[in-house]
């Protein structure tokens, strides 16, 4: 059994896609991030970065038990255990690893930074907005690219690579996108939130996610002291 311990958020999505999409036998543990539930202990002892989503699996390597944090690792390693969505063809895997490196170093940065400065942010900072629509729009753009020369991100195969990246381009709207301006990026986008597992995966926790204006309490522990306390 594994166990996710994860939010509803692009990045606890990509570990929900996953599993559904492998088959593999899981179960959700809600880690509430609006509530600090990332800094329990029983939460830090999993992942030292305090950060969902993480992962036990009780038969890990040698049968023995493991937990993995950050979910480039945690898709590699479900991969790897189901022998699926990572190519064994090794030109084949590098370009699949080195898609999932483009989203854990550019896309989720870029856009949680838009993200925060467009819609959470005090203070409105046109400087820091900009900055951060001007790379989203340029990261849409190499994913054109790249999409309108493959049919998906690591090649002919659906991949992790694209279970990665499919839940920060859900909702463009959020950050100024319309996918009509992008038209490869929008056929890769609207086969993959087609398939069935997708749709479970994005599914997940679903009713606990949050509505309306955020609250004081949620403010603080998304983006306040309490992420810089010593632990």
């Amino acid at each position: 059994m594994i166990e996710v311990w994860s939010w509803p958020t692009p990045n606890g999505h990509k570990v929900h896609i996953a599993l559904e999409e492998l088959g593999l036998t899981w179960r959700v543990v809600p880690v509430n991030i609006g509530q600090g539930e990332q800094f329990s202990a029983e939460f830090l002892a999993i992942t030292p970065n305090h950060r969902i989503p993480a992962i036990v699996d009780s038969d890990g390597p040698g049968g023995q038990p493991i937990a993995l944090f950050e979910s480039g690792a945690i898709l590699i390693y479900l991969a790897e255990k189901a022998g699926k969505l990572i190519p064994s063809d090794p030109r084949l895997r590098y370009a699949c690893l080195q898609w999932v490196m483009f989203q854990m170093g550019g896309v989720g940065p870029m856009f949680g930074q838009y993200n925060h400065f467009a819609a959470y942010a005090p203070e409105k900072l046109p400087y820091a907005i900009e900055r951060y629509s001007n790379e989203v729009k340029r990261l849409h753009r190499v994913l054109e690219k790249r999409l309108a020369a493959s049919e998906y991100l690591a090649g002919p195969e659906y991949s992790i690579a694209d279970i990665a990246t499919f839940p920060w381009i859900r909702n463009p709207d959020r950050r100024g996108i319309d996918l009509t301006a992008y038209p490869a990026v929008k056929r890769w986008h609207d086969a993959i939130a087609a398939r069935p597992a997708v749709e479970r995966g994005v599914a997940t926790l679903a009713d606990r996610q949050r509505r309306g204006t955020i609250t004081d309490v949620e403010r603080e522990n998304l983006f306040g002291t309490r992420q810089f306390a010593t632990r």
